[in-house]
């Protein structure tokens, strides 16, 4: 008997391929069999169950390239298995774990065991990040090419930046080796040692210390030197500012290898959301400007920004709920990765498929992985949903274990009605409450 599934009379939606039309996917043994808009099954000759859509959307599953778990070393925030139905609650199929847990991801033993205990979960693909130096201090590499052939997916110190620019021009030069990226906190830390918001108008009336916006684009216009010099692979994580994007977007005309992220609180919110000292928007790098923030979206829009990442990095509330210069840094984001970036498709700022596709095949381009496309061969990854469909974000309904969302109460459109992950639904919607 062969485990085949129809689902049949969705709006098909792959950026890869540019498709947008109605049509079916065939699954069989986890594996998208055929898809389109011709795809026929005589369902009265053969065994197969079929699954009408009703004209809801099918995307490829999201892919994540920036999570945070505290699994291991910080459970209590976070586990690979709490990670794993956040993401699925959120559409996600596939995420990259930074390094920066307890121990630091710096020897092949921790990263092993990240995939090991992520396929014990089974929910998600689950990689991981290594340490681009030793216990992401700075100051020595890391043993790029074992930790390369152990499975890191790139290298980076996570939510540190790589201040010292022989040691980044090391990296770049080394992981040409290995055809691997190198990832990069953008922003000087000596000009932001006790910053907690962005620098400007706000802070000041805030009282609170500012971190200067140029922190950001001097970090990237010295390491877009270097790439130039070593002809080494360059992502820069989470540009925030208009300064920082325009340097990206002249680096890619001139050819240079270099690519980089986003997230959604830096083009769905500005500075003024910690106006009342609201911790719950307390991020690293900060909030921006408006005009930072119109500028993201506009780097969405034509490209220059690759991706898309929720930037998950989950607080407890003894950490947040705190005065805000002593609060911690970071949101969670996996549950609203795609119902807060649909808010900029409704609005008219990103279209559908190009912010799908920051979600999906760039992430996936970016680091190698063989996801985020809806093709036959593929794994059956897939989501499910309806980008008409009102709601709030109700933070105290997320399976991570952490609820430090600035989002909570928000309205938004979207919602994933079901996950498939090798052709196995993950996440049911309607099997909540």
């Amino acid at each position: 008997m062969l485990n085949r599934k129809l689902f049949k009379n969705a709006r098909l939606l792959d950026p890869a391929s540019g498709m947008d039309q109605i049509g079916s996917v065939l699954v069989r043994d986890g594996k998208i069999e055929d898809i389109g808009p011709k795809v026929f099954i005589d369902t009265t000759q053969e065994d197969i169950k079929v699954e009408d859509c009703g004209g809801k959307c099918i995307a490829p599953g999201l892919v994540d390239m920036r999570v945070t778990t505290g699994e291991p070393g910080s459970g209590h925030l976070e586990t690979l298995e709490t990670v794993s139905k956040a993401a699925v609650a959120g559409g996600i199929t596939t995420i990259v774990c930074l390094p920066n847990t307890e121990p630091v991801i710096d020897d092949m033993a921790l990263l092993e065991f990240i995939e090991r205990r992520g396929a014990e979960v089974g929910l998600i693909t689950i990689k991981s990040y290594a340490a681009a130096t030793k216990g992401s201090l700075g100051e020595e590499m890391s043993e790029l090419g074992l930790l390369h052939h152990a499975g890191a997916i790139g290298f980076t110190d996570g939510d540190k930046a790589i201040s010292n620019p022989m040691v980044m021009r090391r990296l770049l030069s080394y992981s040409t080796v290995f055809n691997s990226i190198v990832l990069q906190h953008p922003e000087v830390a000596d000009l932001v040692p006790d910053g907690v918001m962005s620098e400007g108008l706000t802070a000041t009336r805030l009282g609170l210390s500012g971190i200067p916006p140029v922190a950001e684009v001097i970090m990237i216009e010295r390491d877009l030197r270097l790439v130039e010099l070593t002809g080494g692979r360059y992502h820069v994580s989470r540009v925030t500012t208009k300064a920082g994007i325009e340097a990206i977007r002249k680096a890619k005309k001139l050819g240079l290898s270099v690519t980089c992220d986003t997230a959604p609180h830096y083009f769905a919110l500005n500075e003024d959301a910690v106006i009342d000292y609201r911790t719950f928007a307390k991020v690293s790098p900060p909030l921006r400007s408006e005009i930072d923030r119109i500028a993201v979206l506009e780097g969405i829009e034509d490209g220059t920004i690759d991706a898309i990442a929720s930037d998950h990095t989950p607080r407890d509330q003894d950490s947040k709920r705190l005065p805000f210069d002593q609060a911690a840094f970071g949101v969670v984001g996996l549950e609203t990765l795609l119902c807060v970036t649909l808010e900029a498709v409704q609005n008219g700022s990103v279209s559908l498929l190009r912010a799908l596709g920051a979600m999906t095949v760039n992430p996936s381009k970016i680091l190698g992985l063989e996801a985020g496309e809806l093709s036959a061969g593929r794994d059956a990854d897939f989501i499910i949903f309806d980008p008409s469909v009102a709601g709030h974000i109700q933070a105290e309904n997320f399976y991570s274990k952490c609820k430090n969302s600035p989002f909570d109460g928000r309205p938004v459109y979207g919602r994933i009605l079901k996950t498939i992950r090798s052709g196995k639904v993950v996440f049911d919607s309607s099997s909540i409450g």
